[in-house]
């Protein structure tokens, strides 16, 4: 490696720094997605208190976890208290997440 870039690197590796600070302050959109159904204009008109949803994942498959509308993980749902939590079961890989991100 030649003199100028040696020296030049530790800059890049500063300035890809002070850029990933920056990133960390953002606010994402974070929503847990528990199954999707189809239904007909007719059917959701007709709902009404009570009534019941049936999504297409079973009961004992894992939630989705998603930022920004992009899947990064898997979760199981938990009640902590009196609050429903989710614990983070598998995670997309940190490559394919940065890109689902847009990164």
């Amino acid at each position: 490696m030649e003199a100028q870039e040696m020296m030049e690197q530790p800059a890049t590796t500063e300035k890809k720094e002070i850029k990933m600070d920056m990133l960390m302050d953002l606010n994402l959109q974070v929503s847990i997605e528990l199954g999707r159904t189809k239904m007909l204009i007719k059917d959701i008109l007709e709902l009404n208190r009570g009534a019941v949803i049936e999504l297409e994942k079973l009961a004992s498959e894992p939630v989705d976890i998603l930022v920004n509308g992009k899947k990064v993980a898997e979760g199981e749902v938990v009640v902590i208290e009196k609050h429903f939590g989710i614990r983070i079961t598998n995670l997309i890989d940190h490559i394919e997440r940065l890109k689902n991100l847009g990164a």
